[in-house]
């Protein structure tokens, strides 16, 4: 098996912790344009305004009583799961601090769009970096393997209870939401190619 290089370790590592960061900066526009949150979010925040907190730190203890699930499903975190969970909440309540909240709807639309198209381009970033899945992520890889279900099913019936139980709480569900859960796939898709970090032993691809 061919060894992998010093200089594609540190690349792989500078897009897994830009990708962490730019994703909790993504997190915080959505945030303060206050047009609705990431489906997880949803639940974060709820948690947040019912029980104090930022949302932040809500993300953090959420993201490790995810992976507490993984144990029996029998799911093996890499550098890039733990980091998933230590990384991106204080990413999300730090640009919360530093963002203006804006008035106007016009910009308040701008931060959506900015921040669905950040986030597809963060999404790639950490995943390009082969450091293993998100919390998140392997639940629902892990659900899939155990019930045979259809990832899309599995992945829709995780998002409409987080979201069911966010909203419950407080969270701010809205057309945002909404546009973010329509396009994001799409967007991810297209930015993967272009940020994937190929292993030594991945052939090259066809010119």
């Amino acid at each position: 098996m061919p060894t992998e290089s010093r200089s594609r370790l540190v690349r792989r590592i500078v897009s897994l912790y830009a990708g962490l960061v730019i994703f909790g900066w993504s997190e915080a526009l959505l945030v303060e344009a206050k047009l609705g949150v990431l489906p997880w979010d949803v639940l974060h925040q709820g948690l947040a305004r019912h029980w104090g907190l930022t949302i932040g730190i809500w993300s953090v203890i959420a993201g490790a009583g995810v992976l507490l699930l993984w144990l029996p499903l029998r799911e093996r975190p890499g550098l890039g799961t733990v980091s998933n969970v230590l990384t991106i909440g204080p990413a999300l309540d730090a640009s919360v601090w530093l963002m203006p909240t804006p008035d106007q709807m016009w910009l308040r639309a701008v931060y959506v769009v900015v921040a669905i198209v950040v986030n597809a381009l963060a999404t790639a970033l950490y995943i390009g970096a082969r450091f293993g899945p998100g919390p998140r992520d392997g639940l629902m890889t892990g659900l899939v393997r155990r019930t045979g279900g259809s990832v899309r099913l599995v992945r829709t019936a995780i998002e409409v209870v987080v979201v069911a139980t966010g909203f419950a709480l407080g969270g701010t569900l809205g057309i945002a939401t909404l546009a973010f859960v329509l396009t994001i796939g799409p967007l991810v898709h297209w930015f993967m190619p272009l940020l994937h970090i190929a292993s030594p032993d991945e052939p090259a691809p066809a010119g």
